[in-house]
């Protein structure tokens, strides 16, 4: 019997191991997809941008991103970026106010909250289409609007493939991603706040601007680099809709990769890579430190 009541604590410490050793195997398939679909690529970036065509070190790669056409694609990409995730993150913040003042269960918040999810994934070859189906030269709103008002949207140019139709095409999917990730941060908003400011003799503006405000601020500010890093790194989009050039970096990349006119360019492809890694690494540094203090402010 004292065999058998000194073996018991034993069996319990193996049970707290087993429980930890048995979550750490559903790990497996994570950790795994991420090495080959991440980890693995950032490495193959890495070292091809300080790579000759015939092996060995070299900087010449990472010194072809001076070129002016390289610079002028990171300017594009930059402001197309920037511009899209502003505008996104203000309609979506509107938009993710108005379903925070709707009813919690409401048919309204889970009927848009249900399409934001599917909308925020629309992009690509799709998402092309749509707006040439609609709004291209051909496209049924641009014919309407021709023969029954004479209104022609290109009467100025066709902008819908240069930077403000790809800004209009790339906010489609800004606004529904900004409604999914700053509106965790509108519900963290208690109505007992308002209750408080306006007991204190405060108005709806001493209200927006000394409580709500400062404290939505950071997860605003996280959400639109989130945007940021959302537009930078989108390709299949601007890949359907701009047939003439490469104005952004993903299609100088996929220039550089597949060109059959400039060959031994695929390492400086991967050079303006890594420049993309850095500058969405750098993006997401600075989101994830403005979570972390909208955690601890809002949680």
């Amino acid at each position: 019997m004292a065999e058998v009541a000194s073996d018991v604590p034993r069996r319990v410490a193996r049970r707290p191991r087993l429980r930890g050793a048995t979550a750490l195997l559903g790990t497996v398939p994570f950790f795994a997809y991420v090495t080959v679909f991440l980890v693995i690529p950032t490495l193959v970036v890495v070292i091809g941008a300080f790579a000759g065509d015939e092996g060995g070190f070299t900087l010449g790669n990472v010194e072809a991103l001076g070129n002016g056409y390289v610079l002028d694609a990171f300017g594009r990409s930059t402001a197309l970026s920037a511009m899209s995730a502003v505008i996104g993150a203000v309609l979506g913040a509107l938009l993710a106010y108005a379903l925070v003042t709707a009813k919690p269960d409401g048919l309204l918040r889970r009927t848009v909250t249900a399409a934001a999810g599917v909308l925020a994934q629309f992009g690509g070859v799709t998402l092309a289409f749509a707006f040439l189906a609609t709004i291209g030269l051909s496209g049924f709103v641009t014919v309407w609007l021709r023969d029954t008002a004479g209104i022609d949207l290109y009467a100025n140019g066709v902008w819908l493939f240069e930077l403000p139709g790809l800004t209009l095409v790339y906010t489609y999917f800004q606004i529904p991603l900004m409604v999914i990730v700053f509106l965790p941060a509108l519900d963290g908003i208690r109505p007992q706040w308002r209750e408080a400011t306006e007991s204190l003799g405060g108005t709806t503006w001493h209200y927006w601007t000394r409580v709500a405000g400062p404290l939505l601020g950071p997860a605003f500010l996280g959400s639109t680099l989130l945007l940021f890093a959302n537009s930078f790194s989108a390709y299949a989009t601007a890949a359907a809709l701009v047939s003439q050039g490469s104005p952004l970096v993903p299609l100088q990349i996929r220039g550089a990769l597949t060109s059959e006119v400039l060959l031994g360019q695929q390492n400086v492809g991967k050079a303006m890579a890594l420049g993309m890694v850095v500058v969405v690494s750098v993006v997401m540094a600075l989101y994830t430190l403005l979570q972390t203090r909208t955690s601890r402010w809002l949680g």
